[in-house]
């Protein structure tokens, strides 16, 4: 059983050509509180933010929710992220999944929440709303 937070607000999912910059904001929007990710590949820029800082020109996918795993969870722990997306891929829930040091965070169709909500607890998980 994990304890898993659901953040306020809708999160968008985007995508910039290779190469882009991080757009203005972003580091600001990581100290007040909202979970941005950038990752950078040889085949695009994939961004997480909330909804209404999503980047001018990117290809972008929105309204998600974001929940995250309580942690700080042990590096050395297996099956953390399965456990959670295993109930929902059960539940015909499509999800977007990204991890940091301290611990994992999962996206769902901000459409979708109250059938992923449900999929987690009936797997015995507890979710804060």
């Amino acid at each position: 059983m994990l304890d898993l937070a659901l953040l306020p607000g809708d999160y968008a999912i985007c995508r910039l050509p290779a190469g882009s910059a991080m757009p203005a904001g972003f580091a600001e929007a990581g100290t007040s509180g909202a979970v941005v990710s950038v990752t950078w590949t040889p085949e695009e820029v994939s961004i997480l933010c909330p909804a209404d800082l999503a980047p001018a020109g990117a290809a972008v996918e929105t309204p998600w929710r974001c929940l995250r795993v309580a942690g700080p969870v042990q590096l050395t722990l297996t099956g953390v992220l399965a456990s959670i997306v295993s109930p929902l891929a059960d539940a015909r829930v499509n999800i977007f999944a990204f991890s940091t040091f301290d611990t994992d965070y999962l996206l769902v169709p901000a459409v979708r929440l109250n059938e992923a909500l449900s999929a987690l607890s009936a797997a015995g998980h507890r979710v804060t709303t």
